[in-house]
């Protein structure tokens, strides 16, 4: 079974920008769609980006236009581009596969963001 391990989050101001990545224990061309998702103290998990092995991507209305998911199959792994980060965007970042009509069972760590002046 595949695992994935988050990093690349940390402390940033307004503004700022962070690059995640998601380094997979195996094979990630297999999964033909990969999300990242977040959650914040108090709120539901929630998809901000998908990637599909044809190149489509997604994003939540709260993200687009400042996020860029991104997949390297040959490296297995998945980054997530943040730019003009809000406070609101503060949460645990994890990766994961994505399918339209099922949730992942199992979670890895996760990488905290904080946006903060």
């Amino acid at each position: 079974q595949v695992q994935f391990v988050e990093s690349g989050g940390g402390l940033v101001q307004p503004g700022g920008s962070l690059r995640l990545s998601c380094a997979a224990s195996g094979s990630i061309s297999r999964l033909y769609a990969m999300g990242w998702y977040r959650q914040a103290p108090g709120k539901q998990r929630e998809l901000v980006a998908r990637i599909t092995n044809d190149g489509n991507t997604n994003y939540a209305d709260s993200v687009k236009g400042r996020f860029t998911i991104s997949r390297d199959n040959s490296k297995n792994t998945v980054y997530l581009q943040m730019n003009s980060l809000k406070s609101e965007d503060t949460a645990v970042y994890y990766c994961n596969r994505h399918r339209d009509f099922s949730v992942p069972a199992n979670w890895g760590q996760g990488t905290q963001v904080t946006v903060s002046s």
